[in-house]
């Protein structure tokens, strides 16, 4: 699944876990607690089910020796009682003789099991038992008669439940109409493994199935599944059944259904589906989507596979999107959109979100993953294609923020507590937290790499092969780099999947030689940090004298390159195409720094942004020191693009926020004055409109919004003006979208204009423009007003509980509401977990959003005891070590680079 809505991007502190790419996700697992208790209750060795007798299977994954061919599935959900019931007749390939069937269920009551012939006649007269085994989420079926080899039966179940709380399996949504009415939809949500939360099935992406789906609903209601309607039958009680098409083959994961009373918009084979009220914001989604597809159909060079796609906007949804094969699910903010309502960045997230489901329609449904430790292979491509889509499709939209995916990934893979691209994860929870920046970022910035390395047509003909490969069924890592034919870049690639990290590359020019060598570049270094890290680098780099790139493929430490004559500079890394950091020796950043501030035109924006990026890296990995990079960025007042501009307003914005946040005044004061000073051109040529190409419009809304939080007095006034003017007609005049937020949070800040913000929040409409009520609101100095906010987030009511993560880490990056926040998660723990499980989106973004705020010794010890009294649940999350990672990173930037600040602004300021 994707992405959820974005958040600003922290770059220091949250840096480690790019918010803006993490996904919201969704399964209850097993707390670990539980599983041990299991464990401890059982003889030796022994696997016991629910009823004492022993269960026949010990693993976590399900025998291979039986196999799924065709599911015939029957559900009918009741949305006034909220509980479903179902049949499921799954035809079944036996490949050893065998007494027992093993499939997955969870929470799932089952009523009646039975074992049919070819022929679908009973084998056994008596009804079969039924063992479960919770902890595995397995049950098992005893058949009296052996199931012989090679012979075809059907497994005939018969199942109930409530329909689900959370986000996952099939669960419950709700909206308010305009009249305050609460309506009620049910809709599922299978990635990666709550399938089986709906119905008794094999569910593991290796199990490829045909899927014929019947639906039970009332009148008033629509039924949807991956496949178009084949036949509606009524049968009786005002009762009607939808017969959906065969399914293609595909995994389990993919499956879906959705009961519920929308609206929709159509054009050629695509449907957007949204609540009645909404239905004027699907609009720009179905324009996007067939423009988009029929660009994936070139590219793949194979037809869309199925007869129809629907996009349907869930009001409940923790993720920001998922795939499921013909019938994609979103939430609201990443699919509908109102332009009187959203601004350039909220349209452009729409259109990505809708480039990402649409690129899985083929990596990921045709051709899928054979285990979850590989998931990196649909995220990380469908992750690159969003921009490779937009590119083509959308040029005016000027997506030019690709370097951000590749800088947070390196936030996180600069760490110890990173992985590999392809880990090892066998139970739901470690599965869950391989949706993470190393799967979609860090596996999108390789594929680049890739792309930039082989040529854009080998690349794509490469993919092509792949795709007709294996498609209909399953593919391993080593699967993509064989179809990409060149022999040493299996051995190549393998270098940058297996191992963590990302490499530093030193650069020394003595003359026409340049010395390079290669290490694991790592914020924090450890005593025990193993040097043995080797890449296969495929490096890059212009001179002053070059007319194009030069390239060299660098598979050993250290190396010797020869240039053609004696050059002022060089610059490795051609616009950050290679997925690696650069450190030259102090003539190499010398020259650069100087290079910018007499012509930085000579190297393009992404060499200028990357150049940023890298020096304010290798400040807090220690190797640069900090006035070093601040003189880098000295050039920027003559900067006009926005992607550099923002990268160091960025760095020092986050540098504000942790400083201000150990209350350290005379810095606090200073640093905030000098960005005043420094920025005063950009910010004052600033118009509060919505004019302009998208990156203008997306560098308007970051500047006036940092103008504004740094109290800067024309900001404010014109600020304060636009939110007592739409206060005054009650919200009915539009504000312009892209500097709407700062309005509303200018607004927030008294007590009048926080009530009236809430009382819209309540309204609304439209969840883009509550998202920007919700972060306004969270920017109020009241801690009373704040922890009202988290009160109701926890409630669920007025604040859906999808938003509560989200408005978490809102508070949690506010000054007054640090502390707040992380006291808050610690007395809510449990519930928490209960709402997010653990592993899931959710939860990590609750850790991370709380615990990288902090950056002293007495906040890390604090943070570490919480997760030593919990560590029952925890001990298998590596979220805790990023999160706990990132404070060291905190403390160890202060403790390095504090007096080098006071000291640089003082000479600045005087």
């Amino acid at each position: 699944h994707d992405l959820p809505p974005q958040m600003k991007k922290d770059l220091l502190v949250l840096s480690a876990v790019k918010t803006s790419t993490l996904h919201f996700s969704s399964q209850d697992t097993v707390t670990i607690s539980n599983r041990s208790k299991m464990r401890n209750n059982s003889p030796a060795g022994e696997n016991l089910a629910t009823n004492g007798l022993p269960f026949p299977w010990s693993k976590v994954r399900l025998p291979s020796y039986i196999v799924p061919v065709h599911y015939h599935l029957l559900i009918h959900p009741n949305l006034t009682t909220l509980r479903f019931n179902g049949s499921v007749k799954i035809e079944i390939d036996v490949k050893n003789n065998t007494n027992w069937v093993v499939l997955h269920s969870k929470n799932l009551k089952i009523f009646t099991a039975t074992v049919l012939d070819e022929h679908e006649a009973h084998l056994s007269d008596k009804v079969l038992s039924v063992l479960e085994y919770p902890s595995h989420e397995q049950i098992a079926i005893f058949s009296p008669k052996i199931l012989t080899s090679g012979e075809k039966y059907f497994l005939y179940l018969e199942f109930g439940a409530p329909l689900s709380d959370g986000f996952y399996g099939f669960y419950k949504s709700t909206y308010k109409t305009k009249a305050g009415e609460t309506r009620v939809l049910a809709s599922t949500h299978f990635e990666p493994t709550s399938a089986r939360m709906a119905l008794p099935c094999f569910d593991e992406p290796i199990f490829k199935a045909n899927y014929t789906v019947r639906i039970r609903r009332g009148p008033s209601h629509i039924a949807l599944s991956n496949m178009p309607l084949e036949q509606t039958v009524e049968i009786g009680n005002g009762l009607f059944e939808d017969q959906f098409e065969v399914s293609v083959r595909m995994s389990s994961y993919l499956l879906a259904f959705i009961v519920c009373d929308f609206r929709s918009v159509s054009g050629m084979t695509i449907t957007i589906y949204a609540v009645p009220e909404k239905w004027h914001q699907t609009h720009y989604a179905l324009e996007a989507a067939l423009r988009l597809l029929e660009f994936y159909e070139q590219y793949f060079n194979i037809l869309y596979p199925l007869p129809k796609l629907d996009l349907i906007a869930i009001p409940d949804f923790q993720a920001g999107a998922m795939e499921n094969w013909g019938l994609t699910t979103y939430r609201e903010t990443s699919l509908l959109y109102d332009p009187d309502i959203s601004s350039a960045s909220d349209k452009l997230w729409v259109t990505m979100v809708i480039g990402h489901e649409l690129a899985h329609q083929w990596f990921g449904n045709l051709v899928t993953m054979e285990w979850w430790n590989d998931i990196w292979l649909n995220e990380g491509f469908a992750r690159y294609m969003e921009f490779v889509s937009l590119e083509a499709v959308y040029p005016e939209l000027k997506v030019d923020h690709f370097l951000d995916t590749c800088f947070g990934a390196i936030g996180r893979d600069s760490l110890n507590s990173s992985r590999p691209i392809s880990s090892l994860a066998e139970n739901p929870a470690q599965i869950e937290e391989m949706f993470d920046t190393v799967s979609y970022d860090k596996g999108a910035c390789i594929l680049h790499m890739l792309r930039n390395f082989l040529t854009n047509e080998g690349f794509q003909s490469g993919i092509i092969r792949y795709l007709h490969r294996f498609k209909y069924s399953n593919a391993r890592n080593e699967d993509l780099w064989d179809s990409l034919i060149k022999v040493y870049l299996k051995k190549m690639m393998y270098t940058w999947t297996l191992q963590k990290g990302i490499p530093l590359i030193t650069v020394k020019r003595q003359g026409r030689k340049l010395y390079i060598g290669q290490e694991r570049f790592l914020k924090i270094v450890l005593p025990d940090d193993p040097s043995c890290y080797l890449w296969h680098i495929p490096l890059t780099y212009k001179t002053s004298h070059s007319d194009y790139e030069m390239k060299h493929i660098l598979t050993t430490k250290s190396d010797v390159l020869t240039l053609d004559e004696e050059v002022d500079w060089v610059k490795l890394n051609s616009d950050m195409n290679g997925y690696y950091i650069v450190h030259y020796d102090e003539e190499g950043w010398n020259a650069l720094t100087e290079l910018l501030r007499i012509n930085h035109t000579a190297l393009s924006f992404k060499d200028r942004a990357s150049l940023i990026h890298n020096a304010f890296q290798l400040v807090t990995a220690g190797r640069l020191s900090l006035n070093r990079a601040l003189d880098l960025i000295g050039y920027l007042k003559s900067e006009t693009h926005n992607v550099p501009l923002l990268q160091g307003l960025g760095y020092l914005q986050s540098f504000y926020k942790m400083i201000e946040k150990r209350n350290i005044a005379d810095i606090t004061h200073n640093l905030k004055t000098y960005i005043l000073q420094y920025f005063r051109d950009v910010i004052d040529k600033q118009s509060w409109s919505d004019d302009g190409m998208v990156s203008d419009r997306r560098l308007r809304e970051e500047v006036l919004s940092l103008a504004c939080d740094f109290d800067y007095p024309p900001c404010l006034e014109k600020a304060k003006h636009l939110y007592n003017s739409w206060v005054e007609s009650n919200g009915a005049i539009s504000l312009p979208t892209d500097v709407s937020e700062t309005v509303y949070m200018v607004g927030a800040q008294d007590d009048s204009g926080w009530a009236y913000l809430l009382e819209k929040y309540g309204v609304s409409m439209c969840e883009t423009e509550k998202s920007k009520f919700l972060s306004a609101l969270a920017s109020s100095k009241d801690s009373e007003k704040l922890s009202r906010l988290l009160q109701l987030g926890m409630d669920g009511t007025l604040i859906k509980t999808q938003n509560l993560p989200s408005l978490i880490y809102l508070v949690a990056k506010n000054p007054v509401g640090h502390f707040l926040a992380w006291d808050f998660v610690k007395k809510h723990w449990d519930e928490l977990v209960e709402k997010f499980p653990l592993g899931s989106f959710g939860i990590r973004n609750i850790i991370v959003g709380t615990v990288t705020q902090f950056s002293s010794t007495e906040e890390l010890r604090e943070v570490e005891n919480f997760f030593k009294s919990i560590t029952e649940q925890v001990s298998e999350l590596r979220v805790i070590q990023v999160a706990t990672e990132n404070v060291e990173k905190n403390i160890m930037w202060l403790s390095r680079n504090l007096e080098t600040m006071r000291t640089w602004l003082q000479q600045r300021l005087n």
